[in-house]
């Protein structure tokens, strides 16, 4: 098995919309190092991150972090350190369509 450290996913999300930042592929294992949030408007924002394990249909238990605020033109890193398994997914929104999301970590195939 040979592990690659890479950027796993980038998403700008138009807002409210719940969008796959990352999915993990099949019969690969993933670890998360850092989840990188930017608000690059002046105005605040929210923003929501959820781990579903096997692609399960997103639910209340998925959330890593849920409507969360964001100053205007402010980024937050995030150190996380989670292991993901084979076709677990990343799924990330914001209120607006002025967030980015990027997450950065290694896959195991």
């Amino acid at each position: 098995m040979a592990l690659q450290f890479k950027v796993l996913g980038q998403s700008n999300p138009a807002g409210n919309t719940n969008t796959t930042l990352y999915s993990v592929p099949s019969d690969t294992s993933a670890v998360i190092s850092t989840l990188n949030v930017c608000n690059y408007s002046t105005s605040s924002a929210t923003f929501s991150i959820a781990i579903r394990p096997a692609g399960e249909t997103l639910a209340s238990k998925h959330y890593f972090s849920f409507n969360t605020s964001l100053a205007g033109n402010e980024s937050l890193g995030i150190t996380a350190g989670i292991t993901l398994a084979a076709t677990d997914v990343v799924t990330v929104s914001a209120n607006t369509s002025n967030v980015s999301f990027s997450v950065f970590g290694s896959e195991n195939k």
